[in-house]
């Protein structure tokens, strides 16, 4: 299904896509695209995508061609989900200690539409973290890794 979804194939067209976005939720799955989790994803994405149009602008980035953000982003598992709100990086405290993605596939097309909701209504008043409506037993568990420490 990631066929359904725009792709986004380097720096300048995800840079443009941040900046360009207003008044919606900028949904970025980093990931690629013949992994298996990442094609489960995408079919909840492409499923909910006109659902959500008039609240969020859904794109796909594969982390091979955007080296930088993948770096910035500290994307180490894929799937991974990131979410802008006029051109702010919008957090959700999902329970784990890492706020700033959403690692793996949401288990169900309503878990993510919630989210976008949360999301959403926060962003326009003025909120950069919110909290998960999803849950917790819906959430992917994974450790972080630090290298160098």
């Amino acid at each position: 299904m990631s066929f359904l979804l725009p792709k986004l194939t380097s720096k300048k067209e995800v840079d443009q896509a941040i900046q360009s976005t207003a008044e919606k939720v900028l949904v970025l799955r980093f990931g690629r695209d013949e992994d298996p989790v990442c094609l489960q994803l995408d079919d909840i994405l492409s499923k909910t995508s006109s659902d959500l149009s008039k609240m969020a602008a859904i794109y796909l980035v594969d982390v091979d061609q955007t080296p930088v953000y993948t770096h910035y982003f500290d994307i180490s598992y894929i799937p991974s989900t990131v979410f802008f709100f006029n051109g702010q990086h919008m957090k959700v405290d999902y329970g784990s200690p890492d706020h700033t993605k959403f690692v793996g596939s949401f288990k169900t097309k309503q878990d993510f539409i919630d989210l976008i909701e949360v999301i959403y209504r926060g962003a326009m008043r003025g909120k950069l973290i919110v909290q998960s409506p999803i849950d917790p037993k819906n959430i992917p568990k994974y450790d972080l890794l630090y290298q160098d420490i």
